[in-house]
């Protein structure tokens, strides 16, 4: 009897162990569940975010509550305004690393979290960055140019308005003058006295006949005069000034031409040195050397000088053009006048009499 209870007490043993066993784990199980799934304290909650996944090329990114630095570098961007531009903020970061001592990886996640922070507006949207990169064109520089290279580039392309304007009247005018006197001077040479000569000329209306009128009052006034030689003199001294005159009326409007030629280049100079001097200054505020801050401005400063020579040069041009035209404009005149004198010098030559005959006809 005592064998037998001993082996059931050995038994009942040996299954309590067993149970204890199998019990133990799931009881372990449990304990770290319930570890797992308590509410964190105060200070894990702050920690917690240290324990964020990690990004896509594998680095953790950086929070500001992980790095102050961040909110740092943030003020610093921000002082800048919000008329800084893209090359003023991207120096402002590199100082920023610079001075803190920050460098590699940990540098690139710094910037990466401060440009990818909601509602950041230190970055230019890429329309910006082209704005500020790639608006060098003529009317880009106008707009951004200071008020005083604008009032220059303005009074510039005015003067090359006005330059194209009198080439075009001044050219017509020449032209058809030019045209009338060859046609008249055909005229007076067919003329075989004054009297004909004034008959031609004042039914066509010509030019001509105002020196033909000019030398029959003198004629009129010298008719009690012996003296043919001072009567050819006076008379000839009557067509000179009158074709110095014709000159002095066709050359009207291009002493204009002259002034711009000779202004325009100093102009345009004015405003290019007055584009620097601004640049510089903005230079000296920024506190940066980098030629992608100084481009445009030195770019709007040289666009003033480029006016300037585009208003100068066709002034000079147009001007020299017209001082060769003039000048064989009142050569037709001096033709024209001079055969007038040969028609008085044959009149006074004639007796009374035969002035007033007509011309003999050809027998053919």
């Amino acid at each position: 009897m005592n064998r037998n209870a001993l082996r059931t007490q050995s038994s009942r043993l040996s299954l309590a162990a067993l149970l204890f066993g199998l019990l133990l784990p799931i009881g372990g199980h449990a304990e770290e569940t319930t570890a797992t799934q308590a509410p964190l304290s105060a200070q894990e909650q702050t920690a917690a975010p240290a324990a964020a996944a990690p990004g896509v090329d594998g680095s953790v990114p950086v929070t500001p509550a992980q790095n102050p630095q961040v909110e740092a570098l943030k003020a610093k961007l921000a002082a800048l305004g919000a008329e800084a531009s893209l090359e003023q903020v991207e120096a402002a970061k590199q100082e920023f690393l610079q001075q803190n001592g920050i460098t590699g990886t940990e540098a690139d996640q710094l910037l990466r979290t401060v440009d990818e922070q909601p509602g950041d507006d230190l970055a230019l949207s890429e329309e910006d960055e082209n704005a500020v990169l790639h608006d060098l064109s003529p009317m880009g520089m106008y707009n951004n140019a200071d008020k005083v290279v604008k009032s220059v580039m303005i009074g510039l392309v005015l003067a090359s308005i006005l330059t194209w304007t009198v080439w075009l009247a001044k050219g017509l005018e020449l032209l058809i003058g030019r045209r009338r006197l060859q046609r008249e001077l055909l005229d007076l040479k067919g003329a075989r006295n004054l009297n004909q000569a004034a008959d031609q000329a004042n039914a066509k209306h010509s030019f001509s006949a105002t020196l033909i009128e000019d030398a029959r009052e003198e004629l009129r006034l010298s008719a009690g005069c012996r003296e043919k030689e001072g009567i050819k003199e006076r008379v000839s001294f009557r067509l000179e000034r009158l074709v110095a005159a014709s000159g002095r009326k066709m050359s009207q409007g291009t002493g204009v031409l002259a002034t711009i030629g000779s202004t325009a280049p100093f102009v345009g100079l004015f405003g290019t040195v007055w584009g620097i001097m601004n640049s510089f200054i903005g230079i000296a505020k920024s506190q940066t050397t980098n030629l992608a801050v100084v481009a445009p401005g030195i770019a709007e400063a040289l666009l003033a000088t480029a006016l300037g020579l585009v208003a100068a040069i066709p002034a000079v041009v147009i001007y020299n053009v017209f001082a060769r035209s003039i000048a064989g404009y009142k050569a037709q005149v001096a033709d024209a006048s001079a055969q007038i004198l040969l028609l008085v010098s044959r009149d006074l030559d004639h007796p009374a009499g035969e002035r007033t005959q007509a011309p003999i006809a050809k027998v053919g």
